[in-house]
Order: structure tokens, then C-alpha cells, then sequence
């Protein structure tokens, strides 16, 4: 059983664009090295600009997201855009569309 994770992030404006690019970038690139990962792949979906990530399991995934280029993503997500993340476990790696699809079922905005 590997971890899903699926991320959607709108961007606010010029401004927005340029922090996204400045945080997200390096972050997307962490991801990829990071131990534990087994996929790594994102695209421009409507408006949002989404990540979809397999992990070996969650604890690989949280180690990332503690690390120094996810934080600091974070950190500055709220000047950067709106979004939503959706997280599960799975035996199978989705496509991108059924991925995209229950990214949109279980939306929350963060």
C-alpha cells in the first residue's frame, strides 16, 4: 500500500506567480529526490496547478513535508494562492484522472 498525495494550488496575480515559481519549484524539485518517493509528476489542470505524488507510505511523505523547501512553501502558500491537498492510501498509482477526480470530491479549501 503506497500514500497519494494530490495537490491544487491557484495562483493570485503576478505577484502570486512569482512566489509560486520562486517556492514551489525547488520544493517539486525536493520531492522527486526524496527518500520514499516512487512518483512524482505535475500539471496545469483549468486554473490550478496540481502535484500528484506517490510515497511508500505516509511517514515518507511527512518527512518531506518537513523538510526545509516544503516548508517554506508552505509558509508562504497564503501570499502565493488558494488551494486544496487530498491525501490517501491506494494499492493501485491513479491516473490523472481519476486522481483529478477525487481531488475534486474531497476539495477543501486550505
Amino acid at each position: 500500500i503506497m500514500y497519494i498525495s494530490m495537490t491544487g494550488i491557484k495562483v493570485k496575480g503576478f505577484f502570486g506567480m512569482l512566489k509560486f515559481m520562486r517556492y514551489t519549484i525547488p520544493s517539486f524539485a525536493a520531492a522527486r529526490k526524496a527518500n520514499g518517493n516512487l512518483f512524482c509528476d505535475s500539471k496545469k489542470i483549468n486554473k490550478y496547478y496540481h502535484t500528484l505524488t506517490a510515497w511508500e507510505n505516509k511517514n515518507k511523505m511527512m518527512d518531506y513535508l518537513r523538510g526545509k523547501h516544503h516548508a517554506l512553501a508552505m509558509k508562504n502558500f497564503k501570499s502565493i494562492g488558494t488551494g486544496s491537498v487530498y491525501g490517501y492510501e491506494d494499492d493501485l498509482m491513479p491516473s490523472w484522472e481519476d486522481a483529478i477526480k477525487k481531488w475534486k470530491q474531497n476539495f477543501k479549501e486550505i
